[in-house]
């Protein structure tokens, strides 16, 4: 098996062969890359390249180590390569966040504060939120160009076993919980379109999501060029949808229908908990602020392409999310949008009249687009963190002429499926907020912690400090307070899931043991699937 591997990527092998060797040694020597793209053996750094010539400003004369992880390089073979500018990030960031949530989430935020005017401050405030947390997550991610997000950055501050955990917990519940509510709210939505007089069968919405999977799996597996362009087009689609409502939504209030928006403040005021709680759902449709970072390696010039994207698609998110709900509220009362269960389906039938099949057409467009950006960046962080050895060796492959992490897209859209046969978009929605949020958290307090230990580091984009802290603090009430005001034995099940990753950290990471089977699921799957590792294949020589 190994032969024929060798035969497949000989291109592979040919390119790599004289820099796999140390001549000095006279015997195989692995190398890697280093920041500047020289190639150094036994993985130590260049002597040449910008980072060498750049000291501690102590004065102790110490030479600065990039804290870049060992990533896909130009000199590698195969490699992510930089394909993302401006328009596409702000797409991935748009596109991704502008998905179910705002769709789902109006009637659920109503049910939890019991205030028109409360839901609306709540909404406004989880965009402001969402904002401030991107602008810490910029720094971050100029400051560190790996993919992975937090997993990346919780290697930088904390060390393995903190970023193991949260690729832990991201991998198996996180992104493809994300990615099965996104795909039960598309199939939700699909089959309303064709299901009038009742509601749609369970089962055909299942079967509906898992189609979804299954299209935007072969979508990012097999161009990236060709994912983002879907995601560009239904980024667009979804901006011209959400036009539609807004207008819809000023022609009711310009016939004078604003009897649901004059007494916004009637009724009581919700407690701390539900407040929580209430921003849980709020923030599962602003949810997608921080996927660019996920992809950093793939963006162009990302010390300004990056924070440039955030600041343009974020406040851009919290305007539409603003006037749509304004647009709800004018042409129906707060009442019928607890009852709807899709409240733009309603809006539609009550603005549209003939036309209203458009916005069921529309939903499912956004949900697609949101879901496609989700799979996208999902896939990078299981390929970030296998790179490392925090999980399958052949998570970390990439398909060795589409330049594509196909298995970590296959692995997520896998546990994806599962959930979409196993959950229910309410359920998911709760576990992941709550679950989320801690690691949130976590990268905030990451940031904080680098500007001591790390404070020479280049910082291309830099946020008061004030920033992460504030992030920080409300991060903590968002995790605590729903836990002292209404405890549920769901979020111990939540906690002990995360620190259940420990097992499996100490032998297989930390003591580096691998089951002798391993070698050749991985040797197997690189045939089926067409993959190699970004590094230099010395295990051809």
């Amino acid at each position: 098996m190994r032969d024929k591997i060798s035969q497949l990527f000989c291109l592979q092998k040919n390119a790599c062969k004289n820099n796999s060797t140390d001549n000095n040694r006279g015997h195989n020597v692995p190398t890697k890359a280093t920041s500047n793209g020289t190639m150094c053996a036994n993985g130590t750094l260049g002597t040449e390249g910008p980072e060498a010539p750049e000291t501690d400003s102590s004065g102790t004369g110490r030479m600065r180590k990039p804290l870049e992880r060992n990533g896909s390089t130009q000199n590698h073979v195969v490699h992510l390569e930089r394909r993302l500018g401006l328009f596409s990030g702000v797409a991935l960031i748009v596109g991704t966040m502008i998905g179910s949530g705002i769709f789902v989430s109006p009637s659920g935020l109503l049910v939890r504060t019991g205030s028109v005017g409360v839901s609306f401050i709540i909404w406004l405030a989880c965009g402001v939120l969402s904002l401030l947390g991107a602008l810490a997550y910029a720094e971050l991610g100029t400051m560190n160009t790996s993919s992975g997000a937090e997993w990346a950055y919780f290697m930088d501050a904390y060390g393995p076993a903190p970023a193991f955990l949260f690729s832990w917990v991201s991998t198996l519940v996180l992104k493809p919980s994300q990615m099965a509510i996104i795909c039960l709210s598309f199939a939700q939505y699909a089959v309303e379109a064709f299901v009038t007089e009742c509601d749609p069968p369970r089962g055909v919405v299942k079967m509906v999501a898992l189609v979804a999977i299954v299209m935007i799996l072969f979508v990012n597996c097999y161009s990236v060029n060709l994912g983002m362009a879907v995601q560009n087009v239904f980024t667009a689609a979804k901006l011209v949808a959400v036009v539609v409502v807004i207008c819809g939504g000023a022609w009711k209030l310009m016939q004078g229908n604003t009897q649901h928006l004059s007494n916004a403040f009637n009724g009581p005021m919700p407690n701390v908990g539900a407040i929580a709680t209430a921003f849980y759902t709020g923030l599962w449709a602003y949810d997608g602020w921080n996927n660019l970072n996920y992809v950093t390696e793939e963006i162009k010039n990302p010390s300004k392409n990056l924070p440039r994207s955030i600041i343009i698609g974020i406040p851009l998110v919290t305007l539409c999310y603003a006037l749509i709900n304004i647009s709800y509220l004018a042409a129906m009362s707060p009442q019928e949008m607890i009852e709807s269960e899709a409240v733009a389906v309603t809006f539609g039938n009550r603005i549209l009249g003939a036309l209203a099949w458009l916005m069921p057409l529309s939903v499912t467009i956004s949900t697609f687009g949101s879901a496609n950006g989700t799979l996208f960046a999902a896939g990078r962080l299981c390929f970030a963190a296998s790179r490392e050895g925090h999980l399958l060796d052949i998570l970390s492959y990439v398909h060795v002429r589409r330049l594509t992490p196909a298995p970590g897209l296959i692995f997520h859209s896998l546990i994806a499926s599962a959930m979409v046969l196993h959950g229910t978009i309410d359920s998911l929605i709760d576990f992941f907020s709550f679950t989320a949020w801690i690691f949130y958290g976590g990268a905030m307090l990451a940031l904080i912690v680098m500007r001591y230990t790390k404070p020479n580091y280049p910082r291309p984009y830099k946020v008061p400090i004030i920033i992460p802290v504030v992030v920080l603090v409300i991060s903590v009430y968002l995790v605590a307070a729903p836990i002292f005001e209404t405890p549920r034995v769901e979020y111990l099940y939540a906690l002990l899931f995360i620190f259940a990753g420990l097992i499996f950290y100490v032998p297989f990471v930390k003591l580096g043991m691998t089951p002798r089977f391993m070698n050749k699921v991985t040797l197997f799957f690189q045939l089926l699937l067409e993959v190699v590792p970004t590094s230099s294949m010395a295990m051809f020589e």
